[in-house]
């Protein structure tokens, strides 16, 4: 039955993708699976092993020429996962939950034991044991060999756990449903890296030494995948828009009283790895200029001078100086931006982000100083900040204890104002910006430079209107540079939102600020702010939001 099937493959055909520009996940070879249905994978250090659930076939295929070398029967009538122990194929069949080690030379069956679940499919071998995933129950379990219980279980990354493989460090998972491969840490079974799958229908993977291995369900391929190289990101899903920001001051109380002074103060954005400032306008002119008025001409009035300045973060800020400003009268400062933003995912290897030893003097000095929302000289915010890192140095493991500890601390609540960061901690509830404090507040203690950005955001449609905004945490990390990290965003139940809120940005966001708080223009405070001066009985409303217009 098997020789018959084996007749109907052909030869296989190579398409190659050139290295420039690789990074991880990113596909160099391309080729046709060996059969219509194929599932599982695995690497032997000299043949790539595909099964075929249809054909009830395990292939054997040359890596370098891309020919199937042979064919085994598989032990089982439904074949997924495979994985190679160094001596035998262990394949596990879905229809019988049971996983065999097989003889790669005549296919012949040399043991077998029950799968941990009921809908096992993935395979892999990390030196000493197997590991199974299961889509269904969303679990990759580490079984005992003697039996096939498991002994250690963590929960999938994402929704659907199919193929499996193991680099000598790290655990990879596909899933199908969500398109996407996952690095994982065995041990806590948390993801350290998200890649975008290279098909549709992504199943087995393997891994041969120096790259990965994806075969796709959809496709019928076979992907050759970067594990890592030099570069540290990737941008996707480059948006163009203009945004405008309007910044509305409205004065009332008795007629002959008014506002003396106002300075409105606009944060400006920068060119960052994901964003690309095209222009920036700003209006009204000063007064007697010849530039157009925001308003009607007569319920508004212009500024009597417009500077830029720069606070000690060094950010950018547009000042308007308004005077003698009546009551029943309002100010509006405007700045337009024209940007194209990208989604980014940094690529970020635990291994590559050195210790707190090697954060540059000049870094460790300016984004470790305290302030007046971190708190960090309160003994609280010391003893918390030693219980969470202990004697951990890996500035990317310190960042994360402190991440993981601040999403499952904290509660997402608006409380009204920003409390400061120990009032926060012992509280359990938030804002993004008590969020940001807090954690900044512990990683400084604990000696990891962090600071904080502040955005304008797409709300729902590509046109839209903001009047929230956020702000969320970076954390500088040798070898890398400055990466966001977002316990509030990361503030989710499954693995793979959590670890995507570290090192990952969506093209939603506009980044006017980057500071480290108590600003002399903006205090702690981003996109905005305000400074003035009234007649007794003056009330004054401040209204500020961000308007979204797509461009093509």
């Amino acid at each position: 039955m098997h020789s018959s099937r084996r007749l109907l493959v052909v030869p296989l055909f190579l398409m190659l993708s050139p290295l420039a520009f690789a990074h991880s996940g990113k596909v160099v070879l391309t080729s046709n699976a060996p059969g219509k249905f194929c599932t599982g994978m695995t690497f032997d250090g000299e043949h790539l092993w595909v099964a075929d659930h249809r054909a009830d076939v395990l292939y054997a295929i040359d890596p370098a020429t891309q020919t199937i070398a042979r064919t085994i029967p598989s032990p089982g009538f439904w074949p997924m996962g495979l994985a190679w122990d160094g001596t035998h194929l262990w394949n596990v069949d879905q229809a019988r939950g049971t996983i065999f080690r097989v003889d790669p030379v005549s296919g012949a069956v040399l043991e077998a034991i029950d799968a941990p679940s009921g809908k096992p499919e993935g395979l892999t071998w990390d030196g000493t044991t197997l590991w199974v995933s299961d889509a269904r129950a969303k679990k990759i379990m580490r079984i005992d060999l003697s039996d096939g219980t498991a002994v250690k279980t963590v929960t999938a990354p994402s929704k659907s756990a199919n193929g499996l493989t193991f680099d000598g460090t790290y655990l990879w998972c596909s899933d199908r449903m969500s398109d996407e491969l996952y690095m994982i840490d065995p041990e806590s079974g948390e993801p350290r890296l998200i890649v975008d799958a290279p098909g549709n229908f992504a199943r087995g993977m393997a891994w041969d030494g120096s790259h990965l291995w994806c075969v796709d369900y959809e496709s019928d391929e076979l992907h050759r995948i970067v594990r890592d190289d030099d570069e540290t990101y990737v941008l996707t899903d480059t948006r163009k828009a203009t945004i405008t920001f309007t910044h509305e001051v409205k004065v009332s109380g008795p007629p002959d009283r008014g506002l003396h002074e106002l300075e409105t103060y606009l944060a400006i954005p920068r060119d960052m790895p994901q964003q690309k400032v095209l222009s920036v306008f700003f209006s009204p002119a000063v007064e007697g200029s010849a530039g157009a008025a925001v308003g009607d001409g007569s319920s508004f009035v212009r500024p009597e001078s417009v500077r830029l300045e720069q606070d000690r973060w060094e950010q950018p800020v547009q000042v308007f100086t308004y005077r003698d400003v009546s009551s029943g009268m309002g100010v509006e400062s405007v700045m337009r931006v024209e940007a194209e933003i990208s989604a980014i995912r940094y690529f970020i290897f635990p291994d590559r982000c050195g210790t707190l030893e090697d954060v540059p003097a000049d870094i460790r000095e300016r984004w470790t100083a305290n302030g007046s929302k971190y708190q960090m000289d309160d003994p609280y915010i010391q003893d918390l900040a030693q219980e969470i890192v202990g004697d951990e140095t890996n500035c990317y493991f310190v960042a994360r204890r402190i991440f993981d500890h601040c999403r499952e601390t904290l509660e997402y609540k608006l409380e009204g104002g920003w409390n400061v960061a120990p009032v926060v901690l012992q509280r359990g509830t938030g804002s993004c910006s008590e969020y940001t404090f807090s954690f900044i507040a512990l990683c400084r203690a604990a000696g990891l430079p962090a600071r904080y950005v502040g955005a304008i955001v797409v709300r729902g449609d590509d046109a839209s209107l903001d009047d929230v905004f956020h702000r969320w945490p970076e954390v500088y990390l040798p070898g890398y540079g400055w990466v966001p990290i977002d316990p509030q965003a990361g503030d989710k139940d499954t693995p793979r939102d959590r670890a995507a809120a570290i090192g990952g940005l969506s093209n939603r966001f506009l980044i006017t600020t980057q500071g480290g708080g108590d600003s002399e223009f903006l205090g702690w405070y981003y996109n905005y702010n305000q400074a003035y001066g009234t007649d007794p009985k003056v009330e004054v409303s401040v209204e500020c939001f961000g308007e979204w217009e797509p461009k093509q």
